[in-house]
Protein backbone atom coordinates (compact mmCIF):
# COMPACT_ATOMS: atom_id res chain seq x y z
CA UNK A 1 0.00 0.00 0.00
CA UNK A 2 1.13 3.39 -0.93
CA UNK A 3 0.76 4.75 2.82
CA UNK A 4 2.33 1.94 4.71
CA UNK A 5 5.87 3.78 4.98
CA UNK A 6 3.49 6.81 6.42
CA UNK A 7 2.18 4.13 9.04
CA UNK A 8 5.58 2.80 9.90
CA UNK A 9 7.04 6.11 10.12
CA UNK A 10 4.44 6.83 12.90
CA UNK A 11 3.93 3.27 14.61
CA UNK A 12 7.66 3.14 15.21
CA UNK A 13 7.81 6.35 16.81
CA UNK A 14 8.12 5.74 20.92
CA UNK A 15 5.94 8.78 21.72
CA UNK A 16 3.46 8.36 18.77
CA UNK A 17 0.28 7.24 21.06
CA UNK A 18 1.37 8.60 24.48
CA UNK A 19 2.13 12.27 23.19
CA UNK A 20 0.42 12.37 19.03
CA UNK A 21 -2.75 10.92 20.24
CA UNK A 22 -3.41 13.73 23.65
CA UNK A 23 -6.51 15.73 22.41
CA UNK A 24 -5.23 19.24 23.88
CA UNK A 25 -4.12 20.06 20.08
CA UNK A 26 -4.64 19.37 16.75
CA UNK A 27 -2.27 17.13 15.22
CA UNK A 28 -1.33 19.72 12.46
CA UNK A 29 -0.16 22.22 15.31
CA UNK A 30 1.90 19.03 16.70
CA UNK A 31 3.13 18.64 13.01
CA UNK A 32 4.84 22.16 13.15
CA UNK A 33 6.28 21.69 16.67
CA UNK A 34 8.15 18.33 15.69
CA UNK A 35 9.16 19.62 12.25
CA UNK A 36 10.83 22.46 13.68
CA UNK A 37 12.81 20.36 16.67
CA UNK A 38 13.47 17.54 13.96
CA UNK A 39 15.05 19.80 11.33
CA UNK A 40 16.97 21.88 14.04
CA UNK A 41 18.79 18.53 15.00
CA UNK A 42 21.16 16.82 12.97
CA UNK A 43 19.73 13.54 12.07
CA UNK A 44 18.92 14.24 8.57
CA UNK A 45 16.94 10.85 8.81
CA UNK A 46 14.45 12.38 11.13
CA UNK A 47 13.83 15.12 9.10
CA UNK A 48 13.21 13.20 6.01
CA UNK A 49 10.71 10.77 8.18
CA UNK A 50 8.57 13.66 9.67
CA UNK A 51 8.39 15.33 6.26
CA UNK A 52 7.49 12.79 4.67
CA UNK A 53 5.06 11.95 7.15
CA UNK A 54 3.64 15.72 7.51
CA UNK A 55 3.25 15.15 3.03
CA UNK A 56 1.81 11.49 3.49
CA UNK A 57 -1.09 12.47 6.08
CA UNK A 58 -2.55 15.33 3.69
CA UNK A 59 -1.52 17.42 7.35
CA UNK A 60 0.54 19.83 5.79
CA UNK A 61 0.21 21.17 2.20
CA UNK A 62 3.86 20.98 -0.15
CA UNK A 63 3.16 24.50 -0.29
CA UNK A 64 2.67 25.14 3.22
CA UNK A 65 6.15 23.08 3.91
CA UNK A 66 8.00 25.44 1.65
CA UNK A 67 7.04 28.54 3.84
CA UNK A 68 7.57 26.60 7.11
CA UNK A 69 11.65 26.09 5.79
CA UNK A 70 11.46 29.98 5.16
CA UNK A 71 10.16 30.80 8.25
CA UNK A 72 12.47 27.88 10.20
CA UNK A 73 15.26 29.48 7.88
CA UNK A 74 15.04 32.98 10.00
CA UNK A 75 14.99 31.52 13.50
CA UNK A 76 17.05 28.40 13.49
CA UNK A 77 19.65 29.24 10.55
CA UNK A 78 19.76 29.18 6.93
CA UNK A 79 22.36 26.01 7.03
CA UNK A 80 19.46 23.95 8.59
CA UNK A 81 16.92 25.14 6.03
CA UNK A 82 18.83 24.57 3.43
CA UNK A 83 18.68 20.78 4.33
CA UNK A 84 14.91 20.97 5.44
CA UNK A 85 14.27 22.72 1.80
CA UNK A 86 16.33 19.68 0.52
CA UNK A 87 14.02 17.29 2.69
CA UNK A 88 10.82 18.72 1.74
CA UNK A 89 11.77 18.32 -2.32
CA UNK A 90 12.91 14.82 -1.85
CA UNK A 91 10.05 13.30 0.01
CA UNK A 92 7.28 15.41 -2.51
CA UNK A 93 9.13 13.76 -4.71
CA UNK A 94 8.91 10.39 -3.38
CA UNK A 95 5.22 10.35 -2.27
CA UNK A 96 4.18 11.27 -6.06
CA UNK A 97 6.56 8.10 -6.85
CA UNK A 98 4.56 6.28 -4.86
CA UNK A 99 1.58 7.38 -6.16
CA UNK A 100 2.60 7.01 -9.39
CA UNK A 101 2.16 10.79 -10.34
CA UNK A 102 4.34 13.14 -11.91
CA UNK A 103 6.30 16.38 -9.94
CA UNK A 104 6.00 19.08 -12.62
CA UNK A 105 8.35 21.79 -12.13
CA UNK A 106 7.52 24.70 -10.24
CA UNK A 107 7.00 27.57 -11.71
CA UNK A 108 8.92 30.85 -10.40
CA UNK A 109 7.06 32.48 -7.86
CA UNK A 110 5.84 36.03 -8.95
CA UNK A 111 8.05 39.43 -7.70
CA UNK A 112 4.90 40.30 -6.34
CA UNK A 113 4.86 37.87 -3.57
CA UNK A 114 8.49 39.49 -2.05
CA UNK A 115 5.97 42.55 -0.42
CA UNK A 116 6.54 46.57 -1.11
CA UNK A 117 9.51 47.56 -2.75
CA UNK A 118 9.41 50.91 -1.34
CA UNK A 119 11.19 50.73 1.58
CA UNK A 120 9.49 53.46 3.79
CA UNK A 121 6.56 51.31 3.62
CA UNK A 122 8.22 48.12 4.15
CA UNK A 123 9.65 49.30 7.42
CA UNK A 124 6.61 51.43 8.59
CA UNK A 125 4.55 47.83 8.10
CA UNK A 126 7.49 45.70 9.76
CA UNK A 127 6.99 48.36 12.74
CA UNK A 128 3.44 47.83 13.00
CA UNK A 129 3.55 44.17 12.73
CA UNK A 130 6.69 44.13 15.19
CA UNK A 131 3.96 45.64 17.69
CA UNK A 132 1.27 43.45 16.88
CA UNK A 133 3.34 40.46 16.98
CA UNK A 134 5.27 40.72 19.69
CA UNK A 135 3.21 43.61 21.80
CA UNK A 136 6.20 45.25 22.67
CA UNK A 137 7.27 49.27 21.05
CA UNK A 138 9.28 48.29 17.85
CA UNK A 139 12.83 48.59 17.58
CA UNK A 140 14.94 51.83 16.39
CA UNK A 141 15.66 51.69 12.98
CA UNK A 142 19.54 52.63 14.31
CA UNK A 143 21.93 48.94 13.38
CA UNK A 144 21.43 46.83 10.40
CA UNK A 145 20.53 44.01 12.80
CA UNK A 146 17.40 46.12 13.27
CA UNK A 147 16.66 48.24 10.32
CA UNK A 148 17.50 45.22 7.51
CA UNK A 149 17.07 42.34 9.56
CA UNK A 150 13.92 42.56 12.28
CA UNK A 151 11.85 45.51 10.76
CA UNK A 152 12.31 45.16 6.56
CA UNK A 153 12.41 41.67 6.68
CA UNK A 154 11.13 39.58 9.57
CA UNK A 155 8.24 41.88 10.71
CA UNK A 156 7.90 43.82 7.26
CA UNK A 157 7.87 40.25 5.26
CA UNK A 158 8.09 37.33 6.72
CA UNK A 159 5.12 36.86 9.53
CA UNK A 160 3.24 38.79 6.62
CA UNK A 161 3.47 36.29 3.71
CA UNK A 162 -0.05 34.72 3.50
CA UNK A 163 0.64 31.01 2.93
CA UNK A 164 0.84 30.33 6.97
CA UNK A 165 -1.30 32.12 9.34
CA UNK A 166 0.12 33.73 12.37
CA UNK A 167 -1.15 30.50 14.91
CA UNK A 168 1.07 28.52 12.45
CA UNK A 169 3.81 30.64 12.53
CA UNK A 170 3.56 31.10 16.60
CA UNK A 171 4.04 27.34 16.98
CA UNK A 172 6.97 26.92 14.54
CA UNK A 173 8.77 30.37 16.20
CA UNK A 174 7.84 29.28 19.84
CA UNK A 175 9.54 25.83 19.09
CA UNK A 176 12.60 27.28 17.38
CA UNK A 177 13.25 29.87 20.14
CA UNK A 178 13.16 26.78 21.99
CA UNK A 179 15.57 24.99 20.36
CA UNK A 180 17.95 28.16 20.76
CA UNK A 181 17.55 27.99 24.58
CA UNK A 182 18.20 32.10 24.33
CA UNK A 183 16.35 33.59 27.14
CA UNK A 184 15.00 36.85 25.57
CA UNK A 185 13.50 35.32 22.78
CA UNK A 186 11.91 32.95 24.94
CA UNK A 187 10.38 35.07 26.78
CA UNK A 188 9.74 36.94 24.23
CA UNK A 189 7.86 34.59 21.98
CA UNK A 190 5.98 32.31 24.97
CA UNK A 191 4.43 35.42 26.31
CA UNK A 192 3.55 37.11 23.28
CA UNK A 193 1.70 34.08 22.07
CA UNK A 194 -0.63 33.35 25.36
CA UNK A 195 -1.35 37.41 25.68
CA UNK A 196 -2.19 37.61 22.07
CA UNK A 197 -4.49 34.70 22.59
CA UNK A 198 -3.36 33.06 19.74
CA UNK A 199 -2.08 30.00 21.66
CA UNK A 200 -4.46 29.42 25.05
CA UNK A 201 -2.64 28.20 28.40
CA UNK A 202 -4.17 24.71 28.10
CA UNK A 203 -2.40 24.69 24.42
CA UNK A 204 1.03 26.03 25.33
CA UNK A 205 1.52 23.01 27.91
CA UNK A 206 0.82 21.10 24.92
CA UNK A 207 3.01 22.32 22.50
CA UNK A 208 5.94 21.89 25.33
CA UNK A 209 5.24 18.84 25.90
CA UNK A 210 5.33 17.88 22.32
CA UNK A 211 8.23 20.45 22.18
CA UNK A 212 10.47 18.17 24.60
CA UNK A 213 9.72 15.20 23.28
CA UNK A 214 11.73 16.12 20.51
CA UNK A 215 14.29 18.31 21.96
CA UNK A 216 14.49 16.86 24.99
CA UNK A 217 13.11 17.79 28.39
CA UNK A 218 15.61 20.01 29.98
CA UNK A 219 15.04 22.35 26.98
CA UNK A 220 11.11 21.97 27.65
CA UNK A 221 11.43 23.09 31.53
CA UNK A 222 12.89 26.36 30.07
CA UNK A 223 9.49 26.62 27.79
CA UNK A 224 7.68 25.40 31.09
CA UNK A 225 9.26 28.22 33.31
CA UNK A 226 8.61 31.29 31.09
CA UNK A 227 5.14 30.25 30.21
CA UNK A 228 4.16 29.57 33.77
CA UNK A 229 5.69 33.17 34.29
CA UNK A 230 4.18 34.88 31.35
CA UNK A 231 0.77 33.46 32.91
CA UNK A 232 1.46 34.55 35.92
CA UNK A 233 2.33 38.46 35.34
CA UNK A 234 -0.69 38.28 32.50
CA UNK A 235 -3.33 37.33 34.43
CA UNK A 236 -2.06 39.86 37.48
CA UNK A 237 -2.27 42.59 35.21
CA UNK A 238 -4.99 44.95 35.86
CA UNK A 239 -8.33 44.59 33.74
CA UNK A 240 -7.86 46.68 30.55
CA UNK A 241 -4.10 47.28 30.56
Amino acid sequence: MADQPYQDVMLADPVFGPVWERPGLSRRDRRFVTLTCVCALESVDHMNQHMYAALASGDIAYDEILEFVLHFAVYCGWPRASEAEGAARNQWARLATERGEDVPPRPDLPVESLGPTDHHVRLDEGERCFVDVNLLPAPPRDSPYFQAGILAFVFGHLWQRPDLGRRERRLITVAAVGVSGALGPIYSHVGSALESGDITRAEMNEVILQFSAYSGFPKGRLLQTAADESWRRITAAPKGD
